[in-house]
């Protein structure tokens, strides 16, 4: 007998198969509506990796990158606005206890009460410092550039870094909205997840409160941590490329098609989750590298194989195969650092058969 699913991956089922696949193509055209973000807060995942004592989950990885795959499948612009939210979940989970900004935000994050974008990206510049932090009034000044924000008019609060003068990243949060000192573009025109609502900010004296800080630390050693994250390979790559088999699959003469390469995404899979589950996150890193840009391949050849079997009506804006291989190629540089994209340029310039 197989184990019953977590009650999370059935919660995460019932939302794509009733509100986010039904609507994926709209959404991809018009943005992602705030009644997806109500139904994602009532349904218990952005509290997926929170503490159970205040009000999360704590689910075990394998669950998290199970919904993560339901619900980027589903809808990747909806994944994509809703991921953004677990950084800051994780942020205030591992901060002492007592942390005013921790007992302040964690329980209504946890709870999907509130939702949370974070700009962050931006540190992995340094050492260019695009938003630079400095000590004012008893509290902190924010100044710069944040190139991509994701979630504008639908988050309830941000996560915002920068870095010190002493060389530390520094994590505040603040309200999500225009105010003094932070002001957002005009919603940026991407080739595809437009509908995530991104937004550039511009950071202009923006002042917080100490109680707002979430995280203080040497640049280096916040940096040590997050590099080798972007080496796993993503959960959302693997689902598009299994929503990309699911259309072959309804297709005759793709059907074989999709059978091979099915039975290659799940070696992909098996091999990409067991090294992330490796207990060890700095290492193994060219395999993680390997297995990454061997995702990369195998979500290429599946949306290419949808769009083909397509034929002209992939072309359409309405098509599933068309917005697949544009959520595709959105995959291959979300959360590209320097290594990811150097392991990947020599993948892609290494020998392959003989045309």
């Amino acid at each position: 007998m197989t184990a019953p699913p977590h009650p999370l991956v059935s919660r995460a089922g019932r939302l794509a198969a009733e509100v986010l696949a039904p609507q994926a193509e709209r959404v991809d055209q018009e943005g992602v509506p705030a009644s997806s973000i109500e139904a994602l807060k009532r349904s218990g995942l952005l509290g997926v990796s929170a503490p159970v004592a205040y009000g999360g989950s704590a689910a075990p990885a394998a669950v998290v990158r199970e919904t993560a795959e339901i619900l980027a499948g589903a809808c990747c612009s909806t994944w994509f606005v809703q991921a953004q939210h677990h950084t800051p979940v994780l942020t205030l989970a591992q901060a002492d206890a007592g942390l005013p900004v921790r007992e302040r935000l964690l329980g209504p994050l946890a709870r999907g009460e509130l939702l949370s974008g974070v700009a962050y990206a931006q540190l992995r510049a340094y050492p260019r410092v695009p938003v630079r932090v400095s000590r004012e009034r008893g509290g902190w000044r924010f100044d710069g550039t944040v190139p991509w924000y994701t979630g504008w008019g639908l988050n309830d609060v941000i996560l915002l870094a920068g870095v010190t003068d002493d060389a530390e990243a520094l994590f505040a949060f603040t309200e999500a909205r225009e105010q003094p000192g932070l002001r957002p573009s005009p919603p940026m025109r991407l080739a595809a997840l437009t509908a995530s609502r991104t937004v550039s900010l511009e950071l202009d004296g923006l002042w917080l409160p100490d109680d707002a800080v979430a995280l203080r630390t040497p640049y280096e050693t916040w940096a040590a941590t997050d590099r080798p994250k972007n080496t796993n390979a993503s959960p959302a790559g693997l689902a598009v490329t299994a929503a990309a088999l699911d259309l072959l699959d309804t297709d005759p003469p793709a059907k074989e098609t999709a059978r091979v390469l099915r039975a290659r995404l799940d070696e992909v899979r098996r091999r990409a989750y067991e090294l992330a589950d490796h207990p060890v996150p700095s290492e193994r890193i060219e395999e993680r590298l390997t297995a990454k840009t061997l995702a990369y391949d195998l979500m290429r050849a599946a949306t290419t194989a949808a769009v083909v079997a397509g034929g002209g009506r992939a072309m359409d804006l309405g098509s599933a195969a068309q917005r697949l291989a544009r959520e595709g190629m959105f995959l291959l540089i979300q959360g590209q650092t320097a290594a990811v994209r150097t392991a990947h340029l020599g993948a892609l310039r290494a020998p392959g058969p003989a045309v």
